[in-house]
């Protein structure tokens, strides 16, 4: 069954013919090959380019081993580039060509060529990106399923399909599996097989107990604030290891660039500053990180938190985590000063949205909770409660905008409200 991405096809679209290489990045099994040799051929072909002018090359096959030569590939490209219309290149898994970087400056000196390649995360990542093209390259990047693009295959209705979603996340190939016993095994074989494998081989990792502990202590505190220090505090209280914060930062920054996890920064909002640490720690996908925890913690307030994280970075969204200090009076009638949260502020060009997820609002104890940060920014941008009950979307006298989980995710209009 064929699964609609939109927004990367536009993206793709966008960048067309721009003299650059449009590099597609994500993690592993996110979709990005089928994006590039599935979609954005069938929009090539159903636009009146010709097959014969779409040059595709998947590295990672056995019969195109040939190929990772640098000299082979281009003497193929060069050869198959008949007229002076454009072609359209693409290259699948190009970091198993050898010298990948000179062959596609190479082929940016041939006038009528436009490049689309994918990398593997853990060897072809962002910073190498920045590195070796220098300028030259466009980064599209790809994160799993969104729950939008989830229910296009899911066979039920938005209650049960978010229920599964939550546990199981919106990799590809397990939104279409049948069962929760393949889905499981799935996951926790991608999870140790190829992605830490992945990590351990690139960074000739010695500690892979200790790299497969923090992952876990990361797992468990999904919206919670924590830092390097915490997490070495940690593992010598609980796990009694004297690992040091420096080989903790670099473990942290390893699943970074493998995009298997994300940090969002904290930001002063008063004060127009960012704060640094403590900061937060979400996870690409939401069922790679409970398989990780063996589907053991599925705490649905901490999970749709990661959710709307998740949602908000693959709209386009730069999101930081946010406080406002306030002023608030003592039993003893004097003054202390107070850090309130707000879970997200979502930035993208003018735009910028306050919002706050909210499992429930049941009582007005809680409203007041979630309310009270958004009522101390004094700015005039959007303020947001997501609530995981179904309500029609409503504001109140202060302007704060409450709408439910599905509205948001179902609609990608949903904070224009």
């Amino acid at each position: 069954m064929k699964i609609s991405r939109d927004k990367y096809l536009n993206d793709l679209i966008v960048r067309m013919h721009n003299g650059l290489i449009k590099v597609i990045t994500g993690l592993r099994r996110s979709g990005k090959s089928y994006l590039l040799f599935e979609i954005f051929k069938d929009y090539l072909l159903e636009n009146n380019i010709s097959e014969s002018h779409i040059i595709e090359i998947s590295l990672d096959q056995r019969k195109n081993k040939k190929y990772r030569d640098p000299d082979t590939i281009l003497d193929f490209i060069e050869s198959s580039i008949l007229d002076d219309d454009t072609y359209y290149v693409f290259l699948d898994e190009v970091q198993m060509l050898e010298d990948f970087e000179e062959v596609l400056n190479s082929l940016l000196h041939i006038k009528n060529v436009d490049i689309y390649v994918t990398g593997s995360n853990s060897r072809f990542l962002s910073k190498d990106i920045i590195t070796e093209f220098r300028g030259r390259g466009d980064e599209i990047h790809i994160y799993p399923l969104t729950f939008k693009e989830f229910m296009q295959v899911y066979d039920g209705d938005k209650y049960e399909g978010l229920s599964e979603y939550i546990i199981y996340g919106g990799l590809p190939l397990v939104a279409t599996m049948k069962n929760d016993e393949q889905k499981v095994k799935y996951l926790e074989n991608l999870f140790e097989e190829t992605y830490l494998k992945d990590i351990k081989e690139r960074y000739k990792i010695e500690k892979a107990q200790e790299m497969d502990d923090l992952i876990k202590v990361l797992a468990s505190s999904v919206g919670s604030l924590s830092n390097p220090s915490k997490i070495a505090d940690t593992f010598k209280s609980s796990l009694k290891s004297d690992i040091s914060m420096n080989t903790i930062k670099n473990y942290i920054t390893y699943l970074e660039e493998s995009f298997l996890i994300n940090e969002a920064n904290r930001y002063d909002v008063k004060g127009r500053k960012y704060i640094g640490t403590p900061l937060k720690y979400y996870f690409e996908d939401i069922g790679l990180r409970n398989a990780k925890l063996e589907f053991r913690q599925i705490e649905e307030t901490h999970l749709m938190e990661n959710i709307v994280y998740n949602e908000l970075r693959a709209r386009g969204f730069q999101v930081d985590v946010g406080m406002v200090e306030i002023k608030e009076k003592n039993k003893d009638g004097g003054f202390e000063k107070k850090r309130l949260e707000v879970d997200f502020i979502a930035n993208k060009g003018s735009k910028k949205y306050y919002i706050q997820s909210a499992y429930s609002l049941a009582t007005e104890k809680k409203i007041k909770q979630e309310k009270n940060s958004l009522l101390n920014i004094n700015d005039s941008f959007k303020k947001i409660i997501i609530v995981k009950d179904v309500i029609k979307p409503q504001r109140d006298e202060s302007g704060i905008v409450s709408i439910s989980l599905y509205d948001f995710l179902l609609d990608e209009n949903s904070l224009s409200i």
